[in-house]
């Protein structure tokens, strides 16, 4: 029988699974596994940082809803991916994490003193969806075979398979595989008949019906059906965080999470709620009452291709297993059978729903007319969208940075907007912003980042120049850890603060920075860069970011106690509150 590398034996269920791409540091521990690749038709992208390896590939599969793949070398490439790993399970991104680990004998449990060995499977079990080791190399096949079904299965997250040096660089006599499509489920979950039925009944019979969408949304492309039901029904859409992007927000039925108030105000008018793909958890106010209407008076329709996540946190009339587009495809094609229509109190709401999210952006928007230098953070989002087009990816890094990209920007594409909601990873975006420029090479993909979240890993730039990857990085600079800052001034000196604004570096501990030069630093890893201090500046130089057709980093210097005073600080801080009842 041929003799094959182990690795080429994993690299050859990666071909199969249809992966393109993996995302890692070189070493020797996984030499057969990585040297196999190319030979397999996938391409390795090698960062700086093992970290950066599983947010690149967390972006890349929440882009494409494909598989993102990346590897570790055992101990220290693994210890380094870890918070990477933390991060992309919390956000629910698709990943296979392949790690090495020290050979056979000497682990598993330890020997003592193993060098570069910790049980990487026991520190990962409770932050994927499943990890495990691979004991000798007939088990290749089994154990990938988990591997994949873990990951398709339910709330995507990170999988983790870790497999002994020795095993992945030697040669072996070769195990069968198998063939692609037995050992999986290939479908989406449809929903039950009754399930639609009742779904729809419920649904004709509301008076005030809504919508409010997760990230299951996105994860099952579901944009198109979810627009038609709305529309349809006139049921206006509210999103979790992490379901931000999953409609054109110049919709009229669009209640853009940002408006936070109103967003409170639909939930709790709302007679029924069709729940999609969110667990309705902290950021959604755990669907409690005073910012959603109690239990006893609001019916919910849940959908969830995770039964975990059915009436997790507030009670269901209708919990159905179901991928989001599957159910909304059925219920649509229900409901225009039925020759349904919106009530006319579903009308006459979400016209009132309209005109008051018209008038919230109207007042927000009032910001921009303040053309002072250093500039008002909320000119960047709107000047990039501008400049790189609603088509574009916009990732989003930061602090106060994060709440001003958001509050600015619009989203007018489905699917076009990447953050890290759930954990507020600072720098996770700086690498996020190259697995999305890999899944879309000619969709524009900028980041907006605060100077804080980009000094985690600014090292990816020089990522970005080698792979030629065209990446815009926006880095807002107000030389402070803005968000902790203000936190800390109210915390400090609240009368001081309300007065003045903002405290001097005397007065907060460790809250404020030295200037890093970003444009600079950026021009010396290759990549374009520009420092600007003016809304009249910003525009101009983020056309020559544009236009010169490489990864380019713009230094902004914003104003910066009008950046601490970002919008909605008050609600963002009563988010962390139990809210008082059910």
């Amino acid at each position: 029988m041929e003799k094959t590398l182990g690795g080429d034996l994993v690299a050859k269920m990666l071909k199969a699974e249809g992966v393109e791409f993996v995302f890692g540091i070189i070493d020797g521990t996984y030499f057969g596994f990585y040297s196999s690749l190319e030979r397999n038709g996938i391409k390795l992208i090698s960062p700086r940082h093992e970290a950066c390896a599983v947010h690149m590939a967390g972006a890349y599969a929440r882009a494409t809803g494909k598989l993102g793949v990346c590897m570790a070398s055992n101990g220290p490439g693994v210890a380094n991916a870890l918070p990477g790993v933390a991060v992309e399970n919390g956000e629910a991104n698709r990943v296979l994490l392949i790690t090495s680990t020290r050979r056979t004998g000497i682990g598993y449990p330890d020997r003592g003193g193993t060098f570069q060995y910790f049980n990487q499977v026991a520190v990962m079990k409770p932050m994927t969806k499943w990890s495990g080791a691979v004991p000798d190399v007939g088990r290749i096949p089994e154990m990938m075979k988990r591997a994949f079904r873990m990951s398709w299965k339910g709330r995507p997250g990170v999988v983790h398979v870790d497999i002994p040096e020795n095993i992945l660089n030697s040669k072996w006599e070769a195990p069968a595989l198998p063939a692609y499509g037995t050992y999986r489920r290939m479908d989406p979950i449809s929903p039950a008949r009754a399930h639609v039925v009742q779904a729809a009944d419920m649904i004709q019979a509301a008076e005030v019906p809504i919508i409010h969408a997760g990230s299951g949304v996105i994860h099952a492309g579901a944009f198109a059906e979810l627009r038609e039901l709305a529309e349809l029904m006139q049921m206006p859409v509210t999103t979790s965080w992490a379901g931000r992007a999953v409609i054109d927000e110049r919709c009229a039925i669009s209640v853009p999470m940002i408006f936070v108030k109103l967003n409170n105000e639909v939930r709790n008018r709302a007679d029924l709620v069709l729940t999609l793909g969110s667990r309705i958890g902290e950021t959604d106010w755990w669907g409690k009452a005073p910012y959603w209407a109690q239990a006893s008076k609001q019916k919910m329709i849940q959908v969830d291709n995770d039964e975990d996540m059915l009436g997790l946190n507030k009670p269901a009339e209708l919990c159905v297993l179901s991928d989001a587009r599957e159910f909304l495809r059925e219920l649509v094609a229900e409901l225009k059978a039925r020759g349904a229509k919106a009530a006319e109190s579903a009308k006459a709401f979400a016209a009132e729903v309209y005109k008051k999210r018209t008038q919230e952006r109207e007042r927000l928007n009032k910001k921009l007319k303040d053309m002072e230098d250093p500039l008002n953070t909320a000119h960047v989002a709107t000047a990039a969208q501008a400049a790189f087009g609603d088509d574009a990816i916009l990732v989003i890094d930061g602090g106060n940075t994060a709440i001003w990209a958001n509050f600015f920007h619009e989203v007018r594409v489905p699917g076009s907007v990447l953050y890290t909601f759930k954990f507020g990873m600072l720098g996770a975006g700086v690498a996020q912003a190259l697995g999305a420029a890999i899944a879309f090479p000619k969709r524009p993909v900028y980041c907006m980042i605060g100077d804080g979240a980009m000094g985690f890993n600014q090292q990816e730039v020089e990522t970005a120049v080698r792979n030629n990857l065209p990446v815009t990085y926006l880095v807002c600079a107000d030389k402070q850890w803005g968000m902790v800052k203000m936190n800390q001034q109210f915390a400090l000196k609240p009368i001081k603060t309300l007065l003045f604004k903002s405290l001097g570096p005397d007065e907060t501990i460790n809250a404020d920075f030295q200037e890093i030069r970003f444009d600079k630093l950026g021009e010396a890893m290759g990549a374009h860069g520009e420092r600007v201090s003016s809304p009249a500046e910003l525009g101009p130089a983020l056309e020559r970011a544009r236009k010169s057709g490489k990864c380019a980093v713009i230094h902004i210097d914003v104003d910066p106690v009008k950046h601490m005073w970002a919008p909605s600080l008050r609600e963002f801080k009563d988010m962390h509150a139990e809210p008082a009842g059910r």
